[in-house]
């Protein structure tokens, strides 16, 4: 027999090694969807299970939220996969909220973190779901990648969901003859509207590892800024892209460097994370501001600044109205030896967006990173 009215179940969480079950869908005339159960922990040797997928609404309700995924518990294990929050209700409802990656097992072989579950759509009224945080990757004598963040979900009258963030790259051990940290996860984008709303915010890119070894190892890059949504066709603002992760630390460079030993341009892996653009601004007949470019990350000792995102632009309204162009985002800095990342352009509008600022160049040696243009 049909159920009309009611909330989904919860789906269950996963036992020592299983995947979090699904939660239930709403009713379909109104009813919440369940939240997704979390995922158990993950063997050795193996890929963690899932999270559960949260239930779906039906005509009126929120969609459930994704469950989490599991983290290794034994090495070499990758952690497991966020839940996808469940989609909101075909009238009204909000997207359920991505479930977070587990992260990756720490030991002699660091594996990556999980990617974040993404966002639920909203139905025809409500908010996209935020998408889930990446998983952070191991620790061990190699670090592991993070995951990346999950995407926010669309929406069509309402916001859109903002991007999950990208999981850190695992450090690398100071035993051993690796050490090179893992790179950073990358953001995950933000949703889309599709009549009126505001487009989601990009998510962050992770960080990249540090190398601890005293095996003269590379660090992990910084992982990319995710771009932000773009706002609904009448109305919105488009959201803003994520910030690029920045570059790990490695001692190799630090001992060889202040020695005065020149370092092969090979070596320089631990750069900022570009930062994402921003989204476009909603049309006619009240236009839209475009979001601002994400700013990009800084390398650490030796290293380039990512370059920042640009601005979006403003949306189109009647003849000689339009919103606001978005501002490019900062180029990421350089310390001892690298070039500073460039600045995004302004995005074009009334007024333009203003171009971001060249990020600085190394004390030693490198090149400033240019300003954007305007737009």
């Amino acid at each position: 027999m049909m159920r009309w009215i009611g909330n989904g179940g919860a789906g269950g969480a996963g036992a020592a090694t299983g995947a979090g079950g699904a939660g239930g869908n709403g009713g379909w005339l109104y009813g919440n969807g369940g939240p997704g159960g979390a995922a158990g922990l993950g063997t050795a040797g193996g890929v963690s299970p899932a999270g559960g997928a949260g239930g779906a609404a039906g005509l009126w309700g929120h969609g459930g939220a994704g469950g989490a995924g599991g983290s290794a518990s034994g090495a070499p294990g990758a952690g497991g996969a966020g839940g996808d929050g469940g989609r909101g209700g075909l009238l009204y409802g909000d997207g359920g909220a991505g479930g977070a990656g587990g992260n990756g097992s720490n030991g002699v072989t660091g594996v990556h973190g999980g990617n974040g579950g993404a966002g639920g759509a909203a139905g025809l009224i409500g908010n996209g779901g935020a998408g889930g945080d990446g998983g952070n990757g191991g620790l061990s004598n190699t670090g592991a990648s993070g995951g990346a963040g999950g995407a926010g979900g669309a929406a069509l009258i309402g916001n859109g969901g903002d991007g999950g963030h990208g999981g850190n790259g695992g450090h690398g051990n100071s035993g051993g003859a690796g050490g090179a940290g893992g790179a950073g996860g990358a953001g995950g984008a933000g949703g889309h509207v599709g009549l009126i709303g505001n487009g989601g915010n990009g998510g962050a890119g992770g960080n990249g590892g540090n190398d601890n070894s005293s095996t003269l190892a590379d660090a992990g890059s910084g992982g990319a800024g995710a771009a932000g949504g773009n706002g609904g066709l009448f109305y919105g603002n488009g959201g803003v892209g994520g910030r690029g992760g920045n570059g790990g630390f490695s001692r190799r460079h630090q001992r060889l460097d202040l020695a005065g030993i020149a370092v092969p341009a090979g070596w320089q892996s631990w750069h900022g994370g570009g930062g994402g653009d921003g989204g476009n601004g909603g049309q006619a007949p009240t236009p839209g501001n475009a979001g601002d470019g994400g700013a990009g990350g800084n390398a650490r000792l030796i290293g380039d600044g990512g370059r920042g995102g640009n601005g979006g632009e403003g949306g189109d309204g009647p003849p000689g109205v339009k919103g606001d162009g978005g501002n490019g985002g900062n180029g990421g800095n350089a310390v001892v030896i690298g070039n500073g990342g460039n600045g995004g352009a302004g995005g074009f509008g009334i007024p333009v967006g203003s171009g971001g600022a060249g990020g600085s160049r190394g004390v030693l040696f490198g090149t400033p990173g240019a300003n954007g243009a305007d737009g």
